[in-house]
């Protein structure tokens, strides 16, 4: 595969049919041990770095060590993460904030426990000759994009002052090509697909972070329904323990994590070296002074904030109670 193809993600609408690995239900789970609470965490996409610290904790037996019998549900086009965790077959899913707040907009009793990514993912890649380094720039930019991500677009413009109908929308396939062939200015993208596969072929980019300009919507959230937080709640604290001290391990040593990622995943066609640039460049979207401060998947109130307001730009209302950190307060102590 042409590394510069890159994979589309359910973030960005732009996708096809898959291949579900590690079995025809696209799961894994630990070697059974006796006495244990058998539970599911369904992941938001396929397989690969971006939740190797889930993969630490699985082959660490760490999750074991709690009690717990861990299978991790490939996500996917064809495998959305919500309805597993309506349903029970998954205790816990990773989600965004924009999808669970639509979800409870339409009745689910879903949660928000924990915050994986302090920064959203969501940026603006161009080439470094003609660089998009702040939102004004794209005045009198082409950018290339899936059109469902219009209120990204929108939202990102009115929270900078920044005319939109200056800008020239392109609908593009989650591709580099457009960008490389000088189509277009600039893509909207997740800064660790695109501008990575780039990077990987050797042309010179540079990425703005949506999140720099105060596009604050929570990625890679761990969500779970209040029925389960009810009645399931010592199993969600073990599982988040173990989530909590794989990415702590993660973020140790991202090669090995990607080692490990390659070796559980031998026949997902990743790309080491693409892998190794990705989980490198995830470290500082999900590690933070906050997260140093008070561990892994924190948040503050200022934070849930912003998240409300960006939210309400993307057409979504939701309140602070969305959030529930309690589970967070209990794996670290406070």
């Amino acid at each position: 595969m042409n590394k510069l193809q890159g994979i589309s993600r359910r973030h960005l609408l732009s996708v096809g049919a898959t291949t579900m690995l590690a079995g025809s239900a696209g799961l894994l789970s630990p070697r059974r041990a006796f006495a244990q609470s058998q539970v599911s965490l369904q992941l938001s996409w396929l397989h690969s770095t971006q939740f190797a610290g889930s993969y630490i904790a699985l082959k660490n037996g760490w999750w074991q060590e709690n009690g717990l019998e861990v299978s991790l549900l490939q996500g996917g086009p064809n495998a959305p993460v919500e309805p597993p965790v309506i349903s029970g077959t998954a205790l816990v899913g990773i989600s965004a904030a924009d999808y669970t707040a639509a979800a409870v907009e339409e009745g689910a009793p879903f949660k928000i426990l924990g915050v994986a990514m302090q920064k959203n993912p969501f940026a603006i890649a161009s080439l470094a000759e003609n660089p998009v380094n702040e939102p004004s720039d794209l005045d009198g930019k082409r950018i290339g994009m899936a059109l469902a991500n219009m209120p990204v677009l929108e939202a990102l413009c009115q929270l900078n002052g920044v005319d939109i109908s200056a800008i020239e929308v392109i609908p593009t396939q989650y591709s580099p090509q457009p960008l490389v062939a000088g189509e277009v200015d600039c893509l909207l993208c997740w800064e660790t697909d695109l501008p990575v596969a780039m990077t990987i072929q050797g042309v010179d980019n540079v990425t703005m972070l949506m999140a720099d300009h105060g596009y604050s919507v929570h990625s890679q959230t761990y969500i779970a329904t209040e029925d389960s937080l009810a009645n399931r709640r010592e199993e969600i604290v073990a599982l988040m323990s173990g989530e909590v001290r794989g990415w702590e391990k993660y973020r140790e040593d991202t090669d090995a994590a990607t080692d490990l990622t390659l070796e559980m995943f031998p026949d997902a066609g990743l790309d080491a070296e693409t892998q190794r640039l990705q989980a490198e460049r995830q470290v500082p979207l999900m590690f933070s002074d906050l997260t140093d401060e008070n561990g892994f998947g924190w948040w503050t109130d200022e934070t849930v904030a912003a998240n409300i307001e960006t939210l309400g730009l993307l057409g979504r209302t939701v309140t602070p109670d969305l959030w529930d950190r309690s589970i967070l307060e209990e794996v670290h102590g406070a």
